[in-house]
């Protein structure tokens, strides 16, 4: 089985790198293993791929040797233990509201003792049966579940959810959470509820992490433990056709 980077970043006290992709862009795989990122953030809550599709991206990511997260739209159990099949290395699962969720999704996608995932060891996860030998626990050890704290009340519950067996770690979701705090009389700052995450994760010996930012910001991230960070996302590929019309329009005048 496929060893995860970002687990051995975890484990080895480091910050994985990721990149987001929603959009099916082959080479923005490559250029991003090149480019020494662990994990490509593949978010399909918000972006729609077919299931072929997503089963390309997964096998290109195992192609270039890099991480697949999966951010997925649904918690259905086999829906989400396919995607492992398929080949990701993770799950980042957004709006997880409390700790009976946490449990329900860990208990989908991991195997027993941990959980209750459907064996086929067949997938890419298993290089199509020829890598079976002791399957479920390798699989159990190099695939990570990350729960995205958005709501007041998973922030309440952060070491809870944190602390539950099967899951990796923990992730701030910064535009969802900040909405849902403003609406909350006497909620904490987006940064009060980000150092509760980042204290919860450290008590229980999880990853946390965010997303956004910038150099001064992932300084900030890091020195408060953060492990899992976003550099990047396919939607900056508009920042290079603005820079290329700059260029044009200087060069040409029109």
């Amino acid at each position: 089985m496929r060893k995860s980077k970002v687990l051995e970043k975890i484990r080895a006290g480091k910050c994985a790198r990721f990149c987001a992709m929603g959009h099916y862009l082959p080479f923005y795989i490559r250029y991003a293993a090149h480019h020494d990122f662990d994990g490509i953030w593949l978010d399909l809550e918000h972006r729609a791929m077919d299931q072929r599709e997503v089963q390309s991206v997964l096998s290109m990511c195992h192609q270039h040797d890099i991480d697949a997260m999966v951010r997925a739209p649904t918690q259905e159990r086999t829906k989400l233990y396919r995607y492992f099949e398929d080949g990701a290395s993770g799950l980042l699962m957004p709006l997880v509201d409390d700790v009976d969720e946490a449990r329900a999704i860990a208990r989908s996608v991991k195997f027993p003792p941990i959980g209750n995932r459907g064996i086929d060891g067949a997938g890419l996860d298993a290089d199509y049966a020829i890598d079976v030998d002791n399957f479920t626990d390798n699989a159990n050890a190099e695939t990570f579940v990350i729960l995205q704290i958005e709501t007041l009340n998973a922030l309440e519950q952060a070491e809870e959810i944190a602390g539950v067996e099967g899951v990796d770690g923990i992730f701030v979701g910064p535009a969802d959470l900040s909405l849902r705090l403003g609406l909350t009389p006497g909620a904490p700052t987006l940064s009060e509820a980000m150092q509760q995450v980042a204290d919860a994760a450290a008590r229980q010996g999880k990853a946390w992490g965010t997303a956004g930012g910038g150099v001064e910001e992932w300084k900030q991230y890091r020195q408060m433990g953060a492990q899992l960070l976003i550099g990047a996302g396919d939607f900056a590929l508009r920042d290079v056709l603005e820079e290329a019309k700059e260029n044009m329009n200087a060069a040409l005048g029109d």
